[in-house]
């Protein structure tokens, strides 16, 4: 990105300079766009439950902002040579179903002739300008709370090795095809300082982005955070995707924890699919955010704090 002229628009809100999860672009007074887009490749055999788990990915980057997903653009890459075309049609419908639970809009789309599948979709959705929550803005004394436990790249690793059990892959495609949108509505209503999702970068990554973008240190208690059933089993088993492990070498340097770059601690630095929020928010916001997610059957865990800057971007205690 290094040789791209930053745009000087005034109405451009967010940009590309904090890592932030969507761009906004203000419209009026009231009234912004968020603007998005992801593409995976497979993780499940299922076309159709894919469709969803992509889609339901997609969408996410719109409610880490705050924003309210309204339209979709789907973009697929399809290798017509090898597949059924009905192998399309049913990924197409399972991204749409995830955009009908969603309230979204599907406006069109394009297809791509390739040698590799892939999906995803182009979002717009919409934010009052006052409203935007960035990932750049966590403030020292915040709690910080989790919204879907970790492990998917572990766990979806598994399943193309066919080294996993039923019950465990159900699990990783539930969390997967849950949106984010109810854990959006109640950051909003607690008045979050800041938030990200957590998807390719892992949970460490994700949090370095916003403690750079903050200028403080994001300590989360390892004890705290979530993990997927049958995780630890598969990392043992030596069943983790290399992203995981690209993201350790990256991101380990910026930690500090005794044996924090350990494989014990490589659930950390899973890259997530369809991941949940990870929300900045200060004491009293916090504890009123897990009451109100408790009531409203969103999962959520507290699993660390913000600290002014230290030496490392992330403490792992």
């Amino acid at each position: 990105m290094r040789g791209l002229e930053r745009v000087a628009d005034p109405a451009l809100l967010v940009g590309m300079e904090t890592a932030d999860d969507a761009g906004v672009y203000r419209l009026g007074e009231r009234l912004a766009l968020v603007e998005t887009t992801d593409i995976i490749t497979p993780l499940v055999d299922d076309p159709f439950t894919f469709g969803r788990i992509a889609a339901t990915n997609a969408l996410s980057d719109v409610y880490a902002m705050g924003g309210r997903p309204v339209t979709a653009m789907n973009l697929a890459f399809f290798p017509a040579c090898a597949l059924p075309l009905e192998v399309l049609a049913e990924i197409l419908a399972g991204g749409q179903a995830a955009m009908r639970e969603a309230g979204v809009c599907l406006v069109g789309g394009h297809t791509v002739e390739d040698d590799e599948l892939k999906y995803g979709l182009a979002v717009t959705g919409i934010i009052d300008p006052v409203r935007i929550v960035r990932n750049s803005t966590a403030r020292p004394g915040d709690r910080l709370i989790l919204t879907k436990p970790l492990g998917t790249g572990i766990v979806t690793t598994a399943i193309k090795g066919d080294m996993v059990s039923g019950k465990v892959e159900a699990e990783a495609v539930r969390w997967m095809t849950t949106l984010n949108a109810v854990a959006a509505e109640i950051m909003l209503e607690c008045g979050a300082s800041a938030a990200t999702d957590v998807t390719g970068f892992g949970l460490i990554g994700h949090a370095a982005e916003m403690a750079r973008g903050a200028g403080v240190t994001i300590r989360l208690e390892r004890r705290q955070v979530p993990v997927m059933a049958g995780v630890g089993e598969l990392v043992a088993d030596g069943l983790v995707p290399a992203g995981c492990y690209r993201n350790r070498d990256h991101y380990g340097v910026m930690v500090a924890g005794e044996g924090s770059t350990g494989d014990e601690f490589l659930p950390l630095f899973d890259p997530q699919t369809s991941g949940g929020l990870l929300i900045s928010l200060d004491p009293a916001a916090a504890e009123r955010f897990l009451s109100i997610a408790a009531e409203r059957g969103c999962f959520a865990v507290a699993v660390g704090d913000v600290l002014s800057r230290g030496e490392h971007p992330i403490v792992i205690a």
